[in-house]
């Protein structure tokens, strides 16, 4: 879906939710105290006949908040500097306000009322997320607070594969270890899944809510 556009179809599909597809990047595994280091978001859209795919992408390198951890041990996995002043970080609350402008504009131009978060183990990403909107007090996140669609269940299920990379080659899809742990190319990975996932579901005779009775017949 290069040439997307924004189908109000969509809102009937996830019980008015539009789905956007998260990753994060961070200096630990603890929300409330450790860096969110880089976000990335990837909106989706869906066609006439019921397929959907992934839309916008939005992405950020963000400087630690201050008083944050940084777990050595995590910066060594995700090979981040975070001070790195060629990142071109923005200071937390600054990504954020960037990153949900067009996704509340997504988000109005499906005729939803609200996003929903797809995410490859959903609930660490929607954390580091509401962590940070609250350490903000910001009161405008276009997210669900707490549900979340999830890819590693949904490619256990639908591939017998947890682990992103190999739900992604399951699925046909390439895959780069060596971009790997970049939230923007793991965004991608993560929206191409959900989508493939979803579109398989419509092929093998999935309900499609978004068609009158009349249209379905």
């Amino acid at each position: 879906m290069n040439d997307f556009a924004y189908n109000p179809a969509i809102r009937q599909r996830f019980r008015g939710y539009l789905p956007v597809v998260v990753d994060v990047e961070t200096a630990g595994f603890e929300a409330k105290t450790d860096a969110l280091l880089e976000i990335a978001a990837i909106t989706v859209c869906q066609d006439d006949s019921g397929r959907i795919g992934p839309a916008e992408s939005i992405a950020h390198h963000v400087l630690p908040f201050e008083g944050a951890n940084l777990d050595e041990k995590a910066l060594a996995f995700n090979g981040i500097d975070p001070y790195n002043p060629l990142r071109g970080a923005l200071e937390e609350k600054e990504a954020l306000v960037s990153l949900f402008a067009p996704i509340r504009a997504a988000v109005k131009a499906s005729g939803c009322k609200r996003a929903i978060l797809v995410g490859h183990n959903a609930f660490f990403d929607l954390g580091f997320i509401n962590a940070a909107v609250e350490r903000h007090n910001y009161k405008r996140s276009p997210f669900h607070p707490f549900s979340t669609f999830d890819t590693v269940t949904l490619s256990g299920m639908a591939l017998g594969q947890t682990v992103l990379a190999r739900a992604a080659i399951a699925a046909g899809m390439d895959w780069d270890a060596q971009q790997a742990h970049g939230a923007l190319y793991d965004a991608r990975k993560t929206a191409e899944l959900f989508c493939h996932i979803v579109n398989q579901w419509q092929d093998l005779g999935g309900p499609r809510p978004w068609l009158s009775e009349t249209e379905e017949a």
